[in-house]
């Protein structure tokens, strides 16, 4: 193939993990990167121009669809946009341009949560009765005092934007479309930031069963959990750990439960911990996709479901 010239916008930790990845990559040239969206018209016909939007939540559509102006496609980090207005018009001029998008939702390529993909996806389970999800993290007073834009709403946008749509995603993945039916919210901790620390909202199911799902940024000194806990008719299953990366029960009628390869570690960001450190699987997918032999694996569509999801969330906010 031709090739790829890489531009990451966004120099903060993520930015520097999306750059420390490519430079991995054989068929990337020397590319750019920077703090924010100022960039250079393509130099070269010749080559495959990709961004990767990895700045403050607020800027991700207007960049995306900036860079795709230029010629680029793009990889826009999680969330796909603060409002889902900006993430269908992000669609729409993908669409207009012929470019690529691809959304960074990198637990789904956790060995637990590709199984669980699979396991649901077989009908083993039956009918799902219901889905207990609990994100219970750590972040600190400095956390939110080393960046300018975290805790604050028109930047940040909330907690399940920033820490928790990975888990909001990866619902909508395994379970399909949702509804939320109802939500609290509660600042226990953070007086510094604009927004509630710790929520909890209830959903249906659009194809059968209901859910809750926990959430809290206020665990004492370290991230407790990321569990998602599913009570179906024919099995009982929880997956666990700090970061959805254990099997902790598996009791499903005539299943014999597999070896899962090891789970990669958490993003180490020094002062604390995010997510799996699947982002090289992300650009894997993106090598495929551009040598025509794979589709994307978090499209636009499911970035705006995950935004809409939120969005009918936070219509409770009104009452926080």
């Amino acid at each position: 193939m031709t090739k790829l010239k890489f531009t990451v916008i966004g120099l903060g930790h993520i930015g520097k993990r999306h750059a420390a990845i490519i430079s991995t990559i054989p068929e990337a040239v020397e590319g750019q990167a920077q703090d924010d969206a100022e960039g250079q018209e393509p130099e070269a016909s010749s080559q495959r121009l990709i961004a990767a939007i990895c700045t403050p939540n607020n800027l991700h559509c207007a960049q995306a669809i900036e860079w795709m102006q230029k010629g680029y496609d793009v990889i826009i980090e999680k969330p796909m946009g603060l409002n889902a207005e900006e993430c269908r018009e992000v669609i729409e001029v993908a669409r207009k341009l012929n470019r690529k998008v691809f959304c960074v939702m990198q637990n789904r390529y956790s060995p637990p949560s590709k199984w669980l993909k699979e396991l649901i996806g077989s009908g083993q389970l039956g009918k799902i009765f219901s889905v207990q999800v609990n994100c219970l993290w750590n972040r600190n007073k400095a956390y939110y005092q080393q960046s300018k834009w975290k805790g604050k709403l028109a930047q940040d946008g909330g907690t399940l934007y920033t820490q928790f749509s990975h888990f909001v995603d990866t619902v909508l993945w395994l379970f399909g479309n949702i509804k939320p039916t109802y939500a609290r919210f509660h600042n226990f901790n953070h007086p510094e930031i604009e927004f509630e620390d710790s929520g909890h909202f209830d959903f249906e199911i659009i194809s059968g069963g209901v859910g809750t799902f926990t959430y809290s940024t206020s665990a004492h000194e370290q991230n407790l959990e990321s569990s998602i806990t599913i009570l179906a008719e024919h099995g009982s299953v929880k997956v666990g750990g700090q970061y959805m990366d254990e099997v902790l029960a598996c009791n499903v009628k005539d299943y014999a439960m597999p070896t899962l390869s090891p789970t990669l570690p958490p993003n180490d960001y020094g002062t604390y911990k995010g997510s799996a450190s699947n982002h090289a699987f992300v650009y894997a997918n993106v090598l495929d996709v551009l040598n025509g032999n794979a589709k994307i694996d978090c499209t636009p569509e499911e970035g705006l479901r995950v935004v809409e999801v939120i969005e009918e969330v936070y219509r409770w906010r009104k009452n926080f």
